[in-house]
């Protein structure tokens, strides 16, 4: 596992077509928005898989990361 240090704003790229976004800190807890393409799954681990069966997200070129940066720099 990889361990890393991020501030507000600041980003990890995961191979070529992920980004993490730290879009806020408050607190104990942290907000995180994540870039990925519309054909990957990305699910909190809590979610049991079993349950939802196939989950296919529709391309879009509209992501809600840069908007929220907006407000949050």
């Amino acid at each position: 596992m990889l361990v890393l240090s991020r501030k507000q704003n600041q980003r990890i790229r995961v191979g070529d077509s992920v980004v993490v976004t730290v879009v806020r800190v408050s607190g104990d807890k942290v907000r995180i928005g994540i870039e990925a393409p519309g054909t990957m799954r990305v699910l909190r681990e809590e979610l049991d898989e079993d349950r939802l069966g196939d989950v296919v997200l529709e391309p879009t070129n509209d992501l809600p990361i840069p908007r929220l940066l907006r407000f949050v720099g």
